[in-house]
């Protein structure tokens, strides 16, 4: 049995290359909604840990005007997004293979409009959640905008699912958990994103703009 810890919490389907996940197939049209709400005309997007790749098809697919970089530091998603580019016919350049836990991996890539990241935080360390906020502030262009995604906890008003998922995620792995809404604001706020707008979402998830 490997040691290297899983990419996702569920089983995924596959077709000619394609990865479907579950999660996503639930929620990545009303995200999309969002985005193509939040995001200004032609605005280039960096996805941050894109998984399947469906999240940023769905989007595109809403906004054909948007330039997509899909990323990801797992080899298999990459391939999955690469193949996803091709089914629907778009003219994006390839997946790059991209941690945010890595050392100034920011200064390989950009300037971007807007960086997306949905469900990664928690299924990561949080020296993910400061990598990814230190990073964006260096290839962030001036003016823009960081689109956060995912279920945090909010002290007493924690909603109960996000508890209990956040006790499932770190019987898992103790790296692992929902994080503090107050603690992820305050470390991008470190790095110069104070400006946070939220929108509450289906299944206690949150919708988080953060801007400079």
């Amino acid at each position: 049995m490997s040691d290297k810890p899983p990419i996702a919490l569920e089983d995924r389907d596959a077709k000619k290359g394609r990865l479907f996940s579950p999660s996503a197939g639930r929620n990545k049209d009303v995200i999309a909604d969002v985005l193509a709400e939040t995001l200004a005309k032609n605005s280039k997007v960096l996805e941050i840990a894109s998984g399947t790749g469906e999240h940023g098809i769905a989007a595109i697919e809403k906004r054909p005007d948007l330039l997509w970089q899909f990323s990801d530091p797992d080899a298999a998603s990459r391939v999955s997004q690469q193949a996803w580019i091709e089914h629907v016919g778009l003219a994006l350049t390839s997946p790059i293979n991209l941690d945010v836990t890595a050392t100034n991996w920011a200064s390989r890539t950009g300037p971007y409009d807007a960086i997306f990241c949905a469900n990664m935080i928690h299924i990561a360390p949080w020296a993910a959640t400061l990598g990814l906020a230190n990073g964006a502030s260096a290839c962030v262009a001036e003016g823009g905008i960081i689109c956060l995604y995912g279920p945090f906890l909010e002290g007493e008003d924690s909603a109960p699912s996000n508890l209990d998922f956040d006790q499932s995620l770190k019987s898992r792995n103790p790296a692992w958990g929902v994080r503090d809404l107050a603690s992820v604001k305050h470390i991008f706020a470190k790095h110069g994103f104070n400006q946070v707008t939220r929108r509450d979402m289906p299944k206690n998830n949150l919708f988080l703009l953060l801007s400079r």
